[in-house]
C-alpha cells in the first residue's frame, strides 16, 4: 500500500506527537503507512501525488485571516507551499482531508471567505450533518447529529460557490465541505479524542484561545462530553483511498 502523508504545522513537541499518534490510530494504519512532514520547521518540498494514497493536513496556531504583516515567516512560507500543493490536489481531484487550518487553507484557495465572524470556544461542540453529508462516503456510519472537539479563532464564513456543504453547527455554519469528489476539509478536529483535547488545552493555554486560568474548567468540560464519532471520518478516508 502507498502510505498516506500527514502535513503538520505544529512546532510544540507534545502536540506534534499527539497529533501524529491520533491520526494514525483513527486512520487505522501502521507507522509505515502514515508518513509526516513538518511545515513549521522547513519547506514542504516536492510532493508527487503518485507516491501517496492520500494527503492529510492537521491544525495548529496559524490563523489564515491574520493580516500578512502579523504572520510569521514560517506561516507565510507554509501558506505559499500549500497553495502550490492544492493547485495540484484540486486539479487532480486527489484524496485530501484538511482539519482546522485545512478548512481555512482550502476554503481560501477555492475562493471562500475566512474571517473571525464565527469563533468557537475550545472544547466539545454539536455538529449536524447535511443531507449531502449523509450521502457522502466520508460520513458513513456518522449520525446526523454528533459531538466533536474544536476551538478556533476563525472560520469559513462564506463557502466557495462550487463547494458542497457537508456539516454545520449553530455557532459555525461551515463545519465540513467538499470540493470535487475527493477533496475535503473540516472545521472540527476528526482526530481529537479526550486525551488529545486535554493535551492541546494544556499546550495552547497561552496562545490566545482562552484565558489560561480556564484550563481546568475547559478540561473538565471536555471530559464530560461523549465524543466517539469524528474519528470515523478518518477511518472512512483511509478505507476509501488506500491503494
Amino acid at each position: 500500500m502507498r502510505p498516506f502523508l500527514l502535513l503538520s504545522i505544529r512546532s510544540e513537541p507534545d502536540a506534534v506527537a499527539e497529533e501524529y499518534d491520533a491520526f494514525r490510530r483513527f486512520l487505522e494504519v501502521s507507522p509505515e503507512e502514515l508518513e509526516t512532514r513538518s511545515l513549521a520547521t522547513g519547506p514542504l518540498g516536492e510532493v508527487s501525488l503518485d507516491d501517496w494514497s492520500g494527503i492529510l493536513l492537521g491544525g495548529g496556531a496559524f490563523t489564515v485571516s491574520d493580516p500578512e504583516e502579523r504572520k510569521s515567516a514560517a506561516q507565510r512560507r507554509t501558506e505559499d507551499d500549500l497553495a502550490v500543493l492544492l493547485d495540484s490536489v484540486v486539479a487532480a481531484d486527489f484524496p485530501f482531508l484538511g482539519a482546522c487550518f485545512g478548512i481555512g487553507t482550502l476554503g481560501t484557495h477555492q475562493g471562500g471567505v475566512v474571517d473571525t465572524s464565527h469563533p468557537e470556544p475550545v472544547g466539545p461542540l454539536a455538529v449536524t450533518v447535511t443531507e449531502a453529508g449523509s450521502a457522502d462516503p466520508l460520513f458513513a456510519s456518522v449520525p446526523r447529529d454528533f459531538t466533536a472537539y474544536g476551538g478556533h479563532k476563525e472560520a469559513l464564513s462564506r463557502l466557495p460557490a462550487h463547494a458542497t456543504l457537508l456539516a454545520t453547527s449553530e455557532a459555525c455554519p461551515v463545519q465540513a465541505f467538499r470540493v470535487g469528489e475527493n477533496v475535503y476539509a473540516t472545521q472540527f478536529h476528526p482526530e481529537l479524542d479526550l486525551p488529545g483535547i486535554l493535551t492541546r488545552i494544556a499546550v495552547y493555554a497561552t496562545f490566545g484561545y482562552f484565558d489560561p486560568s480556564e484550563v481546568a474548567d475547559l478540561q473538565a468540560a471536555a471530559a464530560r462530553a461523549v465524543v466517539t464519532h469524528p474519528g470515523l471520518l478518518l477511518r472512512n478516508f483511509a478505507r476509501r483511498y488506500a491503494r
